[in-house]
């Protein structure tokens, strides 16, 4: 299996035209060189079968017990799970599906009252003082009640249910234990390679799973830690 390797920032955006005409600066040419290095330095690192790059691993285990620690346990997070899940009790397949479907067209458009009715609630503030405190480490954060709907978050994801995709499957269907980690992936719209953490949040009376949060880390930073 190939290994995603991360290249530093330096190195992610093509020189514009106008710039190439003139010489380096040396402040450049060393930046470049320290990108070979690193790119050389990581190539050189073991190849796994599965799971995270091995340089990632240190990174994801001080997050594990850092922030995610702190927002699976935080008791306005299991509040606002706990509130949601008895609201939604009584949803069924097609409400799910009508209400994502609702989020969807959301996205982008002027008028968004799905969408604002779960980034301005408590849930979603507290997620948005993690992601800034954070320095960059943290690109987005959400939250997921017992179905696999949003409860909160620091940025708008791109559909409202979440329950068909591993960060939910792997965490809140697998219990206390439960841990997802995706494969390493470049964002467009940022230029920042990105890996999902996501583990689940566990009712501190029952010992169950409620929900689950989900972390995007930004990859050089994680590999910084």
């Amino acid at each position: 299996m190939s290994r995603t390797v991360i290249p530093p920032r330096s190195d992610r955006r093509p020189l514009a035209r106008a710039a190439v005409r003139e010489p380096l600066p040396l402040a450049m040419k060393a930046g470049l060189a320290a990108g070979i290095a690193l790119a050389a330095l990581c190539l050189a690192l073991p190849v796994r079968a599965d799971g995270p790059p091995a340089e990632l691993e240190a990174g994801l285990a001080k997050v594990d017990a850092g922030v995610m620690h702190q927002l699976v346990t935080d008791p306005g997070i299991i509040a606002a799970i706990r509130a949601q899940n008895a609201a939604h009790a009584g949803l069924s397949e097609a409400d799910i599906l009508a209400r994502d479907k609702a989020w969807r067209a959301e996205v982008g458009a002027a008028s968004t009252p799905t969408i604002s009715g779960v980034t301005s609630n408590p849930a979603s503030a507290i997620l948005h003082k993690a992601k800034d405190a954070s320095e960059g480490l943290i690109t987005e954060a959400f939250v997921m009640d017992n179905r696999g709907l949003n409860v909160g978050m620091s940025d708008v994801t791109s559909d409202y249910w979440q329950g068909d995709e591993p960060k939910w499957q792997q965490t809140f269907l697998k219990g206390p234990d439960g841990r997802h980690v995706s494969d390493v992936d470049f964002d467009d719209s940022s230029q920042t390679y990105i890996i999902q953490l996501s583990e689940p949040v566990i009712d501190p009376d029952s010992g169950k799973p409620i929900g689950a949060v989900t972390l995007g880390l930004d990859a050089e930073a994680l590999g910084n830690l």
